[in-house]
């Protein structure tokens, strides 16, 4: 293996998404100054509602980094794995952060917006201005989520099937995080443009509800995600695939079966048994360890723990 290589595959491995938490977090703090300068000479439901967004995105990104400084904590006794699993439970607690201080909170603040007449929008124009400010740096470091999100799919997954099966929750995260933000930004923008035409405040305060709306759902789909990977989830179907190859060896009869489940990202648990032919049985250890290299081989950028033991197969064998 090449030193480039090696190089490579150990950027990916302490990348696996981080890049695109600290790019996420410095637009975060950027846009949030503004939209509370927006909001401050404004009153806008809108703006309130997009500035308590970018408030709880940058507790986010701080609690993904915490997590990801978490995980890289060194095997114990009473962790005898790490605590590489650490980055699910803190992706879960931002996923809660989103919906009930992003979302849920967003709805209620331009709800009551929504039924007071007497709530108006001042200085349009100002507002406008950062909103497209907003804009543009949430679309920038939307473009650093694409990019690690084109350097991680290397199965050349659609878009959808890939976030579904990423087992890579910061990449997850900033993803839903920068897409809603553009999304809201233009949302605001809209109720911003409609209130300052019609006159009528109540368009302003329906962006914020939208807004709000928008947050929850994508919290919720988050959650789902994240509950699937803590209680723990194998490798994909195409992983699995390349993983069963090592198995098809002349001295094995039948693979039993083969389990296995992400630790983390880049963290992977295998265990294995085999049904090895009865001439090939006194070499059942060095047939284990060269399917372990042939394992490992294939996922060179992933920490892999394999433990397989052979056995005889059985009819009604049970798992």
């Amino acid at each position: 293996m090449s030193k480039r290589l090696k190089q490579d595959m150990e950027k990916e491995k302490k990348s696996g998404g981080m890049m695109s938490v600290i790019a996420a977090l410095g637009a975060n703090v950027l846009v949030a100054i503004s939209k509370f300068v927006g909001f401050a000479v404004s009153g806008s439901a809108a703006m309130l509602n997009e500035s308590i967004h970018s408030i709880v995105d940058c507790g986010n990104e701080i609690l993904l980094l915490v997590g990801n400084k978490q995980a890289e904590a060194k095997i114990t006794d009473q962790h005898p794995f790490g605590q590489a699993r650490a980055k699910y439970f803190y992706s879960m607690v931002v996923a809660m952060m989103l919906f009930f201080a992003g979302g849920a909170l967003g709805i209620m603040e331009a709800t009551e917006k929504l039924f007071h007449p007497e709530h108006s929008v001042e200085n349009t124009w100002l507002v406008m201005g950062i909103l497209i400010f907003g804009l543009i740096v949430e679309t920038i470091s939307l473009r650093v989520a694409f990019k690690e999100i084109k350097e991680l799919n290397k199965d050349k997954l659609s878009l959808y099937r890939f976030l579904r099966e990423s087992r890579h929750s910061e990449i997850l995260i900033i993803f839903a995080e920068d897409s809603c933000a553009v999304i809201g930004l233009l949302i605001a923008l809209g109720g911003t443009l409609l209130s300052h035409f019609t006159g009528n405040p109540f368009y302003d305060a329906l962006s914020g509800v939208l807004i709000g709306v928008l947050l929850c759902t994508a919290a919720l789909f988050l959650a789902r995600e994240f509950y699937s990977l803590l209680i723990g989830e194998s490798v994909t179907e195409n992983d699995l695939v390349r993983i069963k190859t090592s198995f098809n060896r002349k001295e094995i009869s039948r693979l039993i079966n083969v389990k296995t489940v992400h630790l983390s990202p880049t963290d992977i648990l295998l265990t294995a048994k085999i049904d090895v032919k009865s001439e090939y049985e006194a070499h059942s250890a060095e047939l284990i360890n060269d399917i372990e290299r042939d394992v490992r081989a294939l996922f060179p950028a992933y920490n892999i723990y394999i433990y397989i033991e052979t056995d005889k197969y059985k009819e009604d064998y049970k798992r």
